[in-house]
């Protein structure tokens, strides 16, 4: 089958939508609000079959923090192939395309999405680079452990109206100010989700700690119903945000939500995995915790991309890159980091370290340690008395977490 790989253009862009939707199984109404219809041709790479579009595939320009630095990330969204298009290289040849046109561009040197299932992309040098927990516990289980008097709030709790959103948006700036994986968030990425409409007959909350007048934590949830027997809590609160700049605000936040008696149950689906509610609560696991795979992210131009996260420590590392889809990452590499900037060149030098792009990227965010990526067998090390300045190179300050989805 002939087939070709181009943007879609203005006429096919309902085209495009058919199949994106199609191929996720998805409905309009539970695609994320108004995100497809952003979706522009000049963002698009498809394949075509035959002249019919086969695979939907885009990617938003995003700014993604990178341990407190900003790195230019091609965010990959709605990528489908219909079923009787998958299995002949369709998706394949597109990513390739995408590829070598950011690395020609030389703006994103990185790419990021949210898998429907990781193993499908795993497959083009991407990897997980963060965990994504979920919460569900009833409310009256919100009980906190003995803790130091200066942990205790003393400031108040206020319900933003419909139209406040500043606050929100400057404790968000300084939360993420220092973290990995968290996005830039522009208007539609707050409309689009936390701040999108509550789900039918529900309502949205936002409610912002502060003390002395000054904003220091929030929590957007919606208050929905549910089915539930004569006499039962008749309601679920999904936390849908938070974030906070000091213990005293986090803790004030949840206290919250222990008063919600018609709930039988508090959820949150996006928690990062260095969350401080397991370490606080009387009774831990009344939280149910689960994990899953969170962000997957792929190194798209190592030169260029290593060069834009922050380093917390001096030093210089040598390393063999393994990458078969993209050439000219492939080599040998010198990294020379401090906290003031960092460089990457090709080298002669002997490497000290043997990885697969896919485990590049998986310390590029801090998701695993070299030791750690050296034990599980992600990466082979020639020189081990290195890891020690690999681990201080490559650690960061927060575990990295996205909390949003694109």
């Amino acid at each position: 089958m002939p087939i070709e790989i181009r943007p879609a253009v203005p006429e096919e862009m309902d085209d495009y939508r058919r199949v994106a939707l199609a191929s996720l199984v998805l409905s309009p109404e539970q695609a994320p609000p108004n995100a497809i219809q952003a979706i522009v041709p000049a963002l698009t790479l498809c394949a075509f079959v035959d002249g019919r579009l086969a695979t939907s595939y885009a990617a938003w320009p995003l700014k993604m923090r990178l341990n407190g630095q900003v790195a230019p990330t091609a965010g990959i969204t709605f990528v489908g192939t219909l079923p009787q298009y998958r299995q002949s290289g369709c998706l394949r040849r597109v990513i390739t395309r995408h590829f070598e046109q950011l690395h020609m561009a030389g703006e994103q040197p990185l790419a990021a999405l949210i898998a429907s299932q990781a193993a499908i992309y795993q497959r083009y040098g991407y990897a997980v680079v963060s965990t994504r927990n979920v919460y569900r516990i009833e409310p009256r289980f919100l009980q906190f452990a003995p803790m130091p008097d200066s942990s205790r709030p003393t400031g108040n709790l206020r319900q933003l109206g419909e139209n406040e959103t500043e606050a929100l948006k400057q404790i968000y700036r300084d939360f993420c100010a220092q973290r990995t994986g968290y996005l830039h968030r522009g208007q539609a990425t707050w409309a689009a989700g936390p701040l999108s409409p509550p789900p039918r007959n529900g309502f949205l909350f936002k409610m912002v700690y502060e003390e002395k007048g000054v904003p220091l934590g929030y929590m957007i949830y919606s208050l929905s119903p549910q089915p539930a027997g004569d006499g039962e809590p008749w309601q679920r609160v999904t936390v849908r945000d938070l974030a906070w700049l000091t213990p005293q605000a986090y803790i004030a936040l949840w206290r919250h939500l222990q008063a919600m008696a018609l709930a039988s149950h508090v959820e949150w689906l996006k928690v990062p995995v260095d969350d401080p509610l397991p370490h606080l609560l009387l009774e831990p696991r009344r939280l149910n915790l689960t994990a899953k795979d969170g962000l997957l992210a792929r190194v798209v131009d190592v030169q260029r991309v290593l060069p834009l996260r922050g380093y917390d420590t001096e030093g210089a590392i040598t390393f063999e890159l393994l990458d078969t889809l993209c050439p000219w990452n492939a080599g040998r590499f010198r990294l020379d980091a401090s906290p003031q900037g960092a460089q990457v060149q090709r080298t002669t030098q002997d490497a000290q370290a043997v990885l697969p792009v896919e485990t590049l990227a998986m310390l590029l965010f801090g998701q695993i340690t070299p030791t750690q990526a050296m034990r599980m067998g992600r990466m082979h090390v020639t020189e081990e008395k290195a890891l020690d300045q690999w681990d201080r190179l490559f650690s960061t300050r927060h575990q990295p977490f996205c909390p949003d989805f694109f």
